[in-house]
C-alpha cells in the first residue's frame, strides 16, 4: 500500500494531502517524506482520493461545503480514534471545549488526554479539531498554528 502526497495551496495556507489506495491518510502543514504527485489525473486510487479531497477542500474554503465525504485510512490508538470520531461530529461553525469532548466519549477526567489526541489528529480540517477551544473560551492550541485556527473559525462564521 503506497502513499502519495499532493501539495494544495488554499487561501488560508498550504496543505500537504496524503492518500493511500484505501483513503485519505493525513493533511499536513509541511511537506512529508512521501512521494509527491504534481498531477491529479490518472486511474490510481490514491490520485482519485487526492482529487476528491482537493475538490471538497476547495468547496469548504469557498463556504459551499460543511461536511466532508471522503474515504479515510488513518492509524491511531483506540482512544485517539474515539476522540477523532467525536471531533468529526462537531457541527460546522460551532465550537466545543476539550472537556465537552471528554464527556462525549464518556471519560470526563481525560481532558488532557483529549487535548493530546486532538493535537495528533491526522486529518486537520476534515476532522475539525480547529473547532475545539479551551473551557474559558480562549483558542487553546492548534498544530497548524493559532493564525490558521482563527482563519478556519472565521471562515465558518461567514
Amino acid at each position: 500500500m503506497s502513499q502519495l502526497q499532493y501539495h494544495m495551496k488554499s487561501k488560508i495556507c498550504d496543505l500537504y494531502l496524503i492518500a493511500s489506495d484505501k483513503g485519505l491518510c493525513a493533511i499536513e502543514w509541511t511537506k512529508q517524506n512521501i512521494p509527491i504527485t504534481k498531477t491529479l489525473t490518472g486511474p490510481a486510487p490514491q490520485i482519485q482520493i487526492l482529487k476528491k479531497t482537493v475538490t471538497q477542500l476547495e468547496q469548504y474554503f469557498k463556504g459551499t461545503r460543511e461536511k466532508f465525504e471522503l474515504p479515510v485510512d488513518i492509524i491511531g490508538t483506540d482512544f485517539q480514534i474515539q476522540v477523532w470520531q467525536a471531533l468529526a461530529q462537531i457541527p460546522y461553525a460551532k465550537t466545543v471545549s476539550y472537556s465537552d469532548i471528554a464527556k462525549k466519549i464518556k471519560n470526563p477526567k481525560a481532558v488532557r488526554a483529549v487535548g493530546t489526541a486532538n493535537g495528533k489528529n491526522p486529518l486537520a480540517i476534515i476532522v475539525p479539531c480547529h473547532r475545539v477551544i479551551a473551557a474559558d473560551g480562549t483558542m487553546g492550541g492548534y498544530a497548524g498554528g493559532l493564525k490558521i485556527k482563527k482563519a478556519l473559525l472565521d471562515l465558518e462564521q461567514k
